[in-house]
């Protein structure tokens, strides 16, 4: 398949899951299990088409180190065991490393917490040329700080500016500095991986099954899933009040991660394929200086 024809069928397999306007959306609108137009008995077509994509974002990206001018930023927030290592690992395993930085945000550490909160994120924004991933981000400050607001009191922050306003505030704040990210060529794109309840706990309980995967679980994941309510109602809010034209949210199904992943390559390849990156041009003196030097490697003998 053509580089061009894998970037047409990327931008017509993404449309149903983009958000740019949160005013009508709502999370049960979107199915955890849904697969578009892919059924489950054409996941070798799935594979393929991952393959390919993986191929064509390496390509895209050696000319987006190359150009050095814009960045990508890749934001992933999802309920445990959603799959967002797995869906990185394989989407972004044809790209060089160089030109990748990963980063996974906790629990805030005692300097974090000495720092506005999205203050440990911002420090860690992707240079020019490169594609930066948030493996969670400074939306956790509108999720779990929600869930648990006793969390909001360790931040230091003073308690009059702490207002029954605080979450609307965060999400304006947020709004304005990815637009300000944007005008300055950061191309930003966030996924909610959206898993069912249903199959978080298969996972889980394959978690613990398996010895080899063992170390992935903690008891205060099976803590978490009692509070799933509260969770889908501020994931709701969050994607309501920062999907934007310039930062769109993309509520990917995530009870199939080999469907998972296929949405998350086709955002990554439309997003990039939509600047138009091209190779810099070598000007006349480049060239001249080019010349030079094969005339010389010509004119030399072998050592």
């Amino acid at each position: 398949m053509k580089t061009k024809d894998i970037i047409e069928r990327s931008r017509k397999f993404i449309v149903p899951y983009r958000v740019t306007d949160g005013k009508k959306f709502r999370l049960k609108d979107v199915d955890p299990d849904d697969t578009g137009e892919v059924s489950a008995e054409d996941k070798p077509l799935a594979k393929e088409m991952l393959e390919a994509g993986v191929e064509v974002l390496a390509d895209l990206q050696d000319v987006l180190y190359a150009q050095d001018q814009w960045s990508i930023l890749l934001i992933f927030q999802a309920m445990d065991a959603a799959g967002k290592d797995g869906a990185i690992k394989h989407v972004m395993s044809g790209v060089n490393p160089q030109g990748c930085q990963v980063f996974s945000f906790k629990s805030p550490s005692s300097e974090d917490l000495k720092h506005d909160f999205m203050w440990r994120c911002l420090k860690c924004l992707p240079e020019r040329g490169r594609i930066g991933i948030f493996n969670r981000s400074y939306y956790e400050e509108t999720l779990v700080v929600r869930v648990h607001p006793e969390l909001l009191a360790k931040q230091k922050i003073p308690r009059q500016l702490i207002t029954k306003n605080v979450w609307e505030e965060r999400f304006d704040d947020i709004r304005n500095i990815e637009q300000y990210l944007s005008r300055n060529g950061v191309v930003i794109r966030k996924f909610f991986l959206h898993l069912s309840a249903k199959e978080q706990k298969k996972r889980f309980l394959a978690r613990l099954d398996n010895s080899a995967k063992n170390w992935k679980f903690s008891s205060a994941d099976a803590q978490e899933r009692g509070f799933w309510k509260e969770y889908m109602k501020a994931y709701e809010d969050m994607i309501c009040n920062t999907a934007t034209e310039d930062a769109p949210w993309y509520v990917v199904p995530a009870d199939n991660k080999w469907f998972t992943r296929v949405v998350v390559a086709a955002v990554v390849i439309d997003a990039m394929a939509s600047l138009d990156l091209k190779y810099p041009e070598v000007s006349e003196a480049k060239r001249q200086e080019l010349e030079i030097a094969r005339e010389h490697l010509i004119g030399k003998d072998d050592l």
